[in-house]
């Protein structure tokens, strides 16, 4: 088990910690190759996954200069990530994510919307959730609140569905996370998201910072994947992706801590320049020998990974 949180850290101690600590520093780092030509940059991945003989993986296509992003689900053929032809391709939508409850395919991501005299300017936004037993039917059976970002799920032991929420505004401030267990996919609708416990002992009230990708731990305990961001005196945005662990049955959570930053990643562009040191994360592939391949989108323009120790053995022991 572990000592639970109860007071959030400032986003500065965490990295200034992550250095110190040279056991879980980076071991190896490379770009997601892709095999569809595009123009269009690629960034904001999930993690391979596997379905059938095939695997997959889902990223965030988008000009460099814009945000009016599609999401396309790429199959892998011989060492590349060709774009799948048995795939639609989802227009105005970000930041994919995917998962599995009951044989099934859970897929979501962002859409947004914009400002009919302006294409340029996004007005509103919420999560989608689509299901299937295979990625040719997808069918969207949920929808988050407008405005929230970052609902994540998983399907725990028991067969309950832990949902993690990210609250922003007068409950969430910039962005805060939630929890709420349901008996079912049947019972993933906003009203619900809105009941979730919100946490203040994840980050303090000048930053933020959201689930990715959630696994379910061999102790029953939840491994959480996510970001913690702050703003620096330029204005300039800090991106980290950062892990805790989540206890189900007592609601309790992990100190926060950061796993990687921005320069153990391959050298590569940035959108803009204020967002050179973004990292958001994807996913996470556990390995048998000890370490795991983070996935993630750099600089809000690439996409790479990034073999690291296994940050949630410790949460195992």
């Amino acid at each position: 088990m572990f000592e639970p949180a109860k007071t959030a850290r400032p986003c500065l101690d965490l990295y200034e910690e992550y250095a110190r600590d040279k056991k879980r520093h980076p071991i190896k780092a490379g770009m997601v190759k892709f095999g569809t030509r595009t123009r269009k940059d690629i960034y904001n991945i999930t993690a391979p996954f596997v379905h059938g003989s095939n695997k997959y993986l889902a990223g965030r296509v988008e000009n460099r200069h814009d945000e009016l992003s599609k999401v396309w689900v790429f199959v892998e053929k011989n060492g590349k990530w060709i774009k799948s032809p048995d795939t639609p391709e989802f227009s105005r939508f970000q930041d994919p994510f995917l998962t599995r409850v009951e044989g099934e395919i859970i897929f979501g991501g962002v859409q947004i919307d914009t400002n009919p005299l302006d294409e340029n300017q996004i007005i509103g936004w919420r999560t989608l959730f689509f299901r299937g037993k295979d990625f040719k039917e997808m069918k969207l059976f949920a929808r988050g609140p407008n405005g929230m970002k970052d609902i994540r799920i998983v399907s725990l032991n028991d067969g309950k569905i832990a949902v993690f929420t990210r609250p922003q505004g007068e409950i969430g401030g910039r962005g805060k996370i939630g929890y709420i267990c349901l008996n079912s996919l049947d019972e993933l609708n906003e009203s619900n998201i809105n009941r979730a416990q919100v946490y203040h002992s994840h980050f303090v009230d000048e930053e933020w910072g959201g689930v990715n990708e959630v696994h379910v731990l061999k102790n029953g305990l939840l491994g959480v994947l996510g970001h913690i961001a702050r703003y620096d005196e330029e204005g300039n945005r800090h991106y980290y992706p950062m892990v805790f662990a989540f206890d189900p049955h007592s609601m309790t959570h992990s100190p926060l801590k950061i796993i990687a930053c921005r320069n153990d990643f391959l050298p590569s562009p940035a959108k803009r320049n204020d967002l050179y040191n973004v990292v958001f994360s994807g996913g996470l592939i556990r390995q048998e020998d000890g370490t795991a391949v983070l996935y993630a989108g750099v600089s809000d323009a690439t996409a790479q990974w990034l073999v690291i120790p296994d940050p949630f053995v410790e949460y195992e022991s």
